[in-house]
């Protein structure tokens, strides 16, 4: 039995590190050539391996662009049900997102870089449609996962209510910082403004829905 568990523990790691080739490979050639330009063929090329084995992975070429599409969907449910004992919604999201700030991380897409993907998003109609698909998924996911947290009644339109707010609060903060890097100001010069913007955003936040939930 232990053997078996190994060897499934192996192959699942190869599946992982195949996967994770090949999106890197692909975010490689689609920031040499550009999204549109680039083929799945392309891909299957350059990262030695058949078209079939790179739709195995990923289902489409967007797919492969967003290969972190699951963990950015969820990442703010992540944060909410994650919380600190007692902590209302908006000090959790506002704490996180000043880590994330700290940490030079990309899931409120204001880390250094960040400008790059935002100009391939903004130059391929299929990837601005999939940003915005992604965005109701992640308002529609932390929406469930306040439900769940407050055991709300499916009429309650609270914690969608609540939800749309907060996603439109950090894309919100995630548009300004890419507009001024995209107009050529420095990552550095650019994060005090940005922690601003959060403290001011969830302090508007805070004055609506208070210690929700409570």
């Amino acid at each position: 039995m232990d053997t078996m568990a190994e060897e499934l523990g192996l192959r699942e790691r190869k599946k992982r590190e195949t996967r994770q080739r090949i999106a890197d490979v692909a975010m490689g050639l689609f920031m040499l050539r550009g999204f549109d330009r680039t083929t799945v063929a392309d891909v299957a090329e350059a990262a030695d391996v058949s078209v079939n084995t790179v739709f195995n992975y990923f289902k489409t070429k967007e797919d492969l662009f967003f290969d972190r599409q699951d963990f950015a969907v969820q990442s703010l449910g992540r944060v909410v049900a994650s919380r600190r004992a007692g902590e209302p919604v908006v000090e959790a999201l506002r704490r996180d997102f000043h880590e994330a700030l700290d940490e030079g991380d990309w899931r409120y897409g204001t880390n250094s870089g960040a400008e790059d993907f935002s100009r391939m998003v903004l130059e391929s109609p299929s990837l601005r449609a999939r940003m915005r698909e992604m965005s109701d998924l992640r308002r529609d996911h932390l929406a469930q996962v306040l439900a769940e947290e407050t055991d709300a009644d499916p009429d309650d339109p609270t914690p969608r209510l609540v939800a749309a707010q907060v996603v439109a609060l950090t894309q919100t903060i995630s548009m300004e910082y890419l507009r001024r890097r995209r107009a050529g100001e420095s990552h550095a010069a650019i994060l005090p403004a940005v922690r601003a913007a959060v403290d001011q955003g969830f302090d508007l936040l805070r004055s609506g829905i208070g210690d929700y939930p409570r």
